[in-house]
Formats: C-alpha cells, sequence, structure tokens
C-alpha cells in the first residue's frame, strides 16, 4: 500500500506521475517522513547500512593525519567542512585525533556540519567531542563568507542525491516515471525523453545506450558540485564515494541503473519497495564529477580506489604485531579494520576517494609519503 502521502503526491502530479529525481525527493529527503529525516537510526548494526567510519576509529584517525598536514603546508585557515554527517562517528574520530597529535591546531579548527536532519544533528553532539569548535548549518549557503577557504569533506553524499532515469525502449531514449496501477501500487512508466537537460548530459558526455539498458542520470549531483566549487575559494574537495567510469557501460552489469535500496542491511533491486523507510543510493559517475570540478577551476589530484588512497596516507603504518591470542583484543581488531579496509576484495574498495584542490598545492606531495614520516 502507498503511503498517504506519497499517494497524494503523485495524485497531485501532472500526469499523475513523478520522474525519479522527484520521487527520490519526497520519500529520502521530506521533511518530516523523508528516510534521511526520520528519528531512526541509519548506520550500523540498528540501521541499514555502514559506513568505513562505523568498522573502526582508525579511518578518521587517517583523514585526522592528512588534515593536519594540510593546513600547516597549505596556509589557509583550519575550517572543516563535513557534508552529511550521518551519527558523527567521523567527526567524533577524526576530532580526537586531532586534539591528541595537535592540540594547538586543535584550538584553531573550526569544524561546520551541513546537515538538514535534526535527528542526526542529536547523533553528533551526543559523539562529538565538547571541547571541539562545531558549527551546524543546514546548508552550505548559511556558511560565511570567510569561511569559504578550507577543506570540504563528504562521505557518501552524492549517491544519495536524487537521479533521473532513462532507457532505452526499441531504439529510443524514454525517461522512467513513478506512478500507482489501478490497485494503488507503484509501477513505473515511460515516455519519449523530453527534459533537454538530460539530453544534454547525454550528449556532453557522449553516452550511447544499446537496447534495454538503463542508466541513471545525476543532475542534482552536478548542480550540488558546480555550488561547492564556487563556495570554495582557496582549499580542497575530498569526496568518498562509490561509482564507475562511463567507459563501464559496456560490461553486461552495467546494462541496467545502479539505483539500489538497502533494507536493514539487505540489498533491494526494487527502487520502489518500502517508500519512506528505505536507503536509496547509486554510483557517482566519476567521469561526470570530476569534469564539473576541473570546469570551475579546481585541479584534480587523484581519483584513487579507498584502499588505495589509505595505503598512501600511510595505513599500514599502524599495523601492529600481534601475538594476543584473543580476537577480541584493541590490537587485533585494529589489525582486522586495517585488512577489511584495504584488501581488493573487500566492500571498501568499491569506494573511491577523490581529491580536487584549488589555489593551493600540498596534496601531491601529501600522498607521496605515509604521513608517519611527517607527523610523529
Amino acid at each position: 500500500m502507498v503511503p498517504k502521502h506519497l499517494k497524494e503526491k503523485i495524485e497531485s502530479a501532472p500526469a499523475l506521475r513523478l520522474d525519479y529525481a522527484q520521487f527520490m525527493e519526497e520519500v529520502l529527503y521530506h521533511p518530516v517522513h523523508g528516510y534521511y529525516m526520520k528519528d531512526k537510526e541509519k548506520v550500523g548494526a540498528k540501521g541499514d547500512f555502514i559506513t568505513s567510519s562505523n568498522i573502526h576509529d582508525i579511518y578518521g584517525k587517517i583523514f585526522a593525519k592528512l588534515f593536519i598536514h594540510y593546513f600547516h603546508e597549505a596556509n589557509i585557515l583550519p575550517v572543516l567542512i563535513e557534508i552529511g554527517g550521518g551519527n558523527g562517528r567521523f567527526a567524533a574520530q577524526l576530532l580526537t585525533e586531532v586534539e591528541r597529535i595537535d592540540p594547538l591546531l586543535f584550538d584553531k579548527l573550526e569544524y561546520i556540519m551541513v546537515e538538514t536532519s535534526p535527528f542526526h544533528i542529536s547523533l553528533q553532539r551526543k559523539a562529538i567531542p565538547r571541547s571541539a569548535r562545531v558549527t551546524y548549518c543546514r546548508s552550505i549557503d548559511e556558511i560565511p563568507k570567510e569561511k569559504h577557504n578550507g577543506v570540504i569533506f563528504s562521505n557518501e553524499l552524492f549517491d544519495a542525491l536524487p537521479v533521473h532515469v532513462v532507457e532505452c525502449v526499441s531504439g529510443v531514449i524514454q525517461e522512467v516515471f513513478v506512478t500507482m496501477d489501478n490497485e494503488s501500487n507503484l509501477v513505473e512508466t515511460r515516455i519519449p525523453l523530453v527534459n533537454p537537460a538530460i539530453s544534454d548530459y547525454l550528449t556532453f558526455h557522449d553516452i550511447t545506450l544499446v537496447e534495454g539498458q538503463r542508466l541513471e542520470v545525476p543532475l542534482a549531483m552536478i548542480a550540488y558540485a558546480k555550488m561547492l566549487s564556487k563556495k570554495l575559494e582557496k582549499g580542497s574537495i575530498i569526496t568518498v564515494d562509490y561509482g564507475y567510469r562511463f567507459s563501464d557501460l559496456v560490461h553486461e552489469e552495467r546494462k541496467g541503473d545502479s539505483l539500489r535500496g538497502y533494507f536493514q542491511h539487505t540489498m533491494v533491486t526494487n527502487p520502489l519497495l518500502h517508500p519512506y523507510d528505505m536507503d536509496l543510493t547509486t554510483h557517482v559517475h566519476l567521469d561526470a564529477l570530476e569534469k564539473v570540478f576541473l570546469e570551475q577551476r579546481l585541479e584534480h589530484i587523484c581519483t584513487m580506489r579507498q584502499g588505495e588512497f589509505l595505503v598512501a596516507a600511510g595505513i599500514l603504518d599502524y599495523l601492529q604485531e600481534n601475538q594476543d591470542p584473543n580476537p577480541f583484543s584493541e590490537k587485533s581488531k585494529q589489525n582486522r579494520a586495517i585488512r577489511s579496509l584495504i584488501m581488493d576484495s573487500s566492500w571498501s574498495n568499491s569506494f573511491h576517494v577523490l581529491v580536487h584542490e584549488k589555489n593551493t598545492n600540498v596534496w601531491s606531495d601529501l600522498l607521496n609519503k605515509s604521513t608517519s614520516t611527517i607527523i610523529k
């Protein structure tokens, strides 16, 4: 049964249908009923999915050392902006490590959390050290202009933004919409593509779909990346997300779109199930995201699989000799976490880390050597 407010949304829409971007905006970001806005655990054992910072504190520690060095070398005010901080574990890990390693920087560091969910803000306030200077904003636009220098960090931000969906049917590109059948069940319907922004995206990236192939079109990602780029005057944008290259579209597994749901730690291939109660994500188009940042005068430093990035950042220096037979000891847990974050077969390596820099020149050198040789 379609929830009452979603049913009313569809019934009031032109032609009684929502494009997928409108559907995702409604079920994920509705201020009361949206999945991300609800007072509900979403990350961890009680939620629907996990993130890298939930594996172990080592994740935040690695980024803490990187950012400490970056702020010292880049000669900019230490402002760190995290967008969509979830339960606050990453911020807590990073800030705790910065305070331990560099208390002088910690006292100056301003951590700005961009968060729309009151529930997530409550979790973040509980997790983050009270000694940290943390400011909460509902959007990037609320950040004062003097704070537009620094580091903008996000982990699984772009994959959660609404997308349009298109499909090649009988040689014609059609857009896929969400509507209801006679029994008031959510179903898909298709019409020939008329949205010029979608057509422009396909043309600009030289994308050709074969018969039956579906593709998500991330217009919201493009718009948000442009906004971030324009806001940043000097500093860097660090993006952690999972995605693929356009060259991968020729592979059989890419013939369907990547729009998926995650419900109670189970992947759901039908995105119309569990509206308002299920996370919806898509794979990021890495080529498109890189092009946006480049067009906005940011330098592309790297796009690396997360395991490769963490190794370059010095995570192997944290591996410890461990003779402890107790698998639950802190050493054992940290060593297991490191291996899970860097092994090629690990879920962690479905993620990529993208580094873009604007008017500073630090990251290339920083990733060419282990941070353990820079900061003890």
